[in-house]
């Protein structure tokens, strides 16, 4: 997982990543290809 200032670009890698917020944390996941991980916070 990957630890980024802005996760704009992440978000740009693959057509199924989604930006999800989780305990004040925001998350770049992919149910699809999982490798596309990326934590925000």
């Amino acid at each position: 997982m990957k630890i980024r200032n802005s996760l704009k670009s992440l978000k740009k890698r693959h057509r199924d990543c989604r930006v999800i917020r989780r305990r004040g944390r925001t998350y770049v996941i992919n149910k699809t290809n999982r490798r596309f991980k990326a934590r925000q916070g």
